[in-house]
């Protein structure tokens, strides 16, 4: 099957300006964090839509949207499809959105053109992926994997002090013992804004993910001791911001000694008393380290910290390094990967094969289901920003992508 262009799939733009309206800002942002009031009138808004484009509609007990459209033949397992709902503060309108609104416009295109599919297909808005409101990422898309139970986010609170299953019951979601867990899904399909610039660099209308990068994110705290910057020379100090500076620098350094594709960032810093005169007493630094291999993390995580306590222990300096995430790399499924291939030589379509360094719900799927990740270009790689933008022709193209990959999959 080849799909022409036509005016369903330009209404894509409309759609997400409309689901854009539920959080929006004053800077033409969106804010739509997981439970909140604008959370839930997208989620219900939605509910709507899905309803009026004939699909079975139904929650889960957590918040997890669903849009089911029956299969005649193979009804047990579904492909399911879709992406986020939440944003991060101020963020824009395409990150999550999209993969929602592309897939139930593909759903429905597919419904109007071809009638009932063959398998089941399910378009789902998933509650929650960013971690914005709560310290907990891919609540989600984690609870329908089966990696998150509810008494995890039991003490979770919010930057207002509100407890995660207060904000869940203010939304419509009281905590049950229901598990969202499923066990009857065949694949997982997301179409996703790029957030970065390399499809645009390259001038490619999609990339084909290929791997989920691994994600490691540590704090790490050094102690030395507070004195007078006038009056302690410099071989009787133990400086935490001295020693802070040397292993961040070192860190960045090695990180092309060991593998051109390993990203480090060291993006949170405090110090302590953060006074001109006084030296340092402690140092805190956050230290976020991403690959795609997992042998390659653990190599560049073992040699950097080696460094760092042997140092600390020369010097006389506490060194305390504590690990607050830890999401290991994920491959996207081989025959999938192969379909989309299929599909976008078929269409005619520039499109790159690529990693991506971004964690996105596929990551969760893809140790649960096989699992398709397909991005679209951003402007700029600009993301989680109001000046996050996709052209119009870049949103209809992953939108007909996915008409056809889904046409190939239950028809």
């Amino acid at each position: 099957m080849q799909t022409t262009i036509n005016m369903e799939t330009v209404e894509v733009e409309k759609w997400l300006n409309w689901l854009s309206s539920f959080g929006a800002t004053k800077n033409d942002g969106v804010t739509r964090l997981l439970y909140d009031d604008s959370w839930k009138k997208a989620q219900m808004a939605l509910k709507e839509k899905m309803a009026e484009a004939g699909l079975k509609v139904s929650f889960d007990s957590i918040g997890n949207l669903f849009g089911r459209l029956e299969g005649t033949e193979i009804k047990e397992k579904a492909i399911l499809t879709g992406s986020h709902i939440d944003t991060v503060v101020d963020g824009g309108k395409y990150d999550g959105a999209y993969g929602v609104i592309a897939s139930l416009l593909a759903v429905q295109y597919l419904y109007k053109h071809h009638g009932l599919p063959k398998k089941t297909i399910e378009v789902v808005s998933l509650c929650e992926e960013e971690g914005s409101r709560f310290p907990l990422a891919f609540w989600g898309s984690g609870s329908i994997t089966g990696k998150y139970k509810l008494e995890d986010s039991k003490e979770l609170k919010d930057a207002n002090s509100i407890p995660f299953h207060t904000a869940m019951e203010l939304a419509g979601f009281p905590p049950s013992n229901q598990s969202s867990v499923r066990d009857d899904i065949a694949s997982f399909i997301e179409v996703h804004i790029e957030q970065g610039a390399v499809l645009e660099k390259e001038k490619k209308s999609l990339g084909i993910v290929t791997h989920i990068v691994g994600q490691r994110r540590f704090t790490i705290k050094i102690t030395g001791e507070s004195n007078h910057a006038g009056t302690t020379p410099m071989n009787y100090r133990k400086d935490s911001m001295h020693m802070a500076s040397e292993f961040i620098a070192y860190a960045m350094n090695k990180v092309a000694e060991i593998d051109e594709s390993l990203v480090a960032t060291v993006g949170k810093l405090t110090v302590s008393p953060n006074v001109p005169n006084v030296i340092p007493n402690e140092v805190v630094f956050t230290l976020d380290v991403r690959h795609h291999q997992e042998e390659t993390l653990d190599q560049y995580c073992k040699r950097i910290f080696a460094h760092f306590e042997n140092i600390c222990l020369e010097k006389g300096i506490e060194l305390d390094i504590s690990q607050w995430v830890d999401v290991k790399p994920v491959k996207m499924d081989e025959n999938l990967i192969d379909m989309a291939d299929y599909v976008l030589q078929d269409l005619s379509l520039p499109y790159k094969k690529m990693i991506s360094g971004a964690g996105h719900d596929s990551q969760m799927f893809g140790t649960f289901c096989p699992t398709a990740l397909l991005f679209v270009p951003s402007e700029k790689g600009i993301s989680h920003s109001p000046l996050e933008f996709t052209k119009i022709e870049d949103l209809k193209n992953g939108v007909i992508v996915l008409i056809e990959l889904l046409h190939k999959l239950a028809y």
